[in-house]
């Protein structure tokens, strides 16, 4: 079931995804590790949709919160360039954003959870507005925070996305599906990044295989998501008319950066190597050193107030579990059923998998791959 190329180095690896494809009723994916700039895994394999078709090198797939991972390496590319100050106010590059008391939450408050802009309920009457861009970043830039910001944080599941690609759009004049193409993508030849997908790309998308059980989380059942051919819920921070508007084909085109963009895995891998490797590869410039390390600092330990437990954040970023341990200099973002993307720059390792295997929220298969990947790069130190 499996295609690609692996390293004999790292041919755990390979028995981790050979397991994962075999356990899998239906589906399929992709996995693909750099170690020291050099791609040691690049496998995929399965069913990217219900007909049977096969999953390719090249294949797409909506990977949901992994999207953050990317829209915060944009806006970090930005501040490399002094374009933003992660302490300075959003309303220094948003003016409406200084409405109903948030004239001083911060870039750094923003990508830390921190902000108490997390609920979306409210925010919108139907889901189809979801696919506004400017109607969320007008309804963010009104809304008033739900705690003194930075006293506190809060997954920013959904609203995330907005609040940092409207900073991206105010600096850049980009939106930001067109500044990850343009500063991402395209420099470090990684053509499966997309948020927004253009219709040129929309055959290589896969789609999930089915509507996985609905979930009641923090005691609210909220209603269900569809994606062709069917969603479950994401979590009780969504409105409940989340049918059908906001998973239909159009999500594929619309830009939303906290939670469906659509990427290929050796893409993934290919910006987070870069990282791992200071900020470069193939002398392909992202970011500097400097600006890899305030990405991967600490910016709170303690108990989210939406997930219920010490996510501990970076900047824009989450702290990395395998089944090796926590990479503890390790950063990145996870996405819901089970895609996500890393870098660790201690071992100069970048890890990326994605599935279109709706298995609601479980990691276990990319736990495992991150695990032997872990244990891959330090025996071969």
């Amino acid at each position: 079931m499996t295609e690609g190329y692996v390293h004999p180095d790292f041919g755990s690896v390979a028995a981790v995804f050979d397991r994962v494809l075999a356990s899998a009723r239906r589906g399929g994916g992709a996995v693909c590790v750099y170690h020291r700039g050099e791609r040691v895994a690049d496998m995929w394999g399965g069913d990217r949709n219900p007909e049977g078709d096969p999953w390719d090198a090249d294949t797409i797939v909506c990977s949901f919160s992994t999207t953050k991972g990317v829209a915060s390496t944009a806006l970090h590319v930005l501040a490399d360039r002094g374009l933003v100050d992660y302490d300075a106010a959003v309303a220094c590059y948003w003016p409406e954003f200084a409405a109903n008391g948030k004239e001083r939450i911060t870039v750094r408050q923003v990508m830390s959870h921190e902000a108490g802009l997390h609920g979306i309920r409210g925010l919108v009457d139907h889901s189809s507005r979801m696919l506004d861009w400017e109607h969320m970043v007008a309804a963010l830039a009104a809304a008033e925070p739900a705690f003194e910001p930075g006293s506190a944080n809060a997954y920013h599941g959904i609203t995330y996305g907005w609040l940092a690609g409207e900073i991206v759009r105010r600096v850049s004049g980009k939106s930001i599906g067109a500044f990850v193409q343009a500063e991402i993508a395209d420099p470090l030849g990684a053509g499966g990044l997309f948020i927004g997908v253009p219709d040129s790309e929309r055959g290589r998308a896969a789609r999930l295989m089915r509507w996985p059980r609905l979930l009641a989380w923090g005691g609210t059942a909220a209603a269900g998501l569809w994606f062709p051919p069917t969603r479950d819920v994401i979590d009780a921070l969504l409105p409940v008319d989340l049918h059908p508007a906001i998973w239909a084909e159009e999500a594929l085109a619309a830009e939303i950066p906290g939670a469906a963009g659509a990427f290929d895995a050796r893409s993934l891998a290919r910006m987070y190597a870069a990282l791992s490797c200071g900020g470069s590869i193939d002398g392909a410039y992202l970011v500097s050193p400097g600006t890899v390390a305030a990405m991967g600092a600490v910016q709170n330990r303690r108990r989210d107030r939406v997930l219920q437990v010490p996510i501990v954040w970076r900047l824009g970023y989450h702290t990395i579990f395998t089944t090796a341990g926590v990479a503890r200099h390790a950063f990145g973002h996870y996405g819901y059923l089970g895609s996500g993307a890393w870098c660790d720059p201690s071992r100069e390792l970048a890890v990326a998998y994605v599935t279109n295997r709706t298995t609601t929220l479980d990691y276990t298969p990319l736990l495992r791959l991150g695990g032997a990947a872990v244990r891959a790069a330090d025996r071969r130190r």
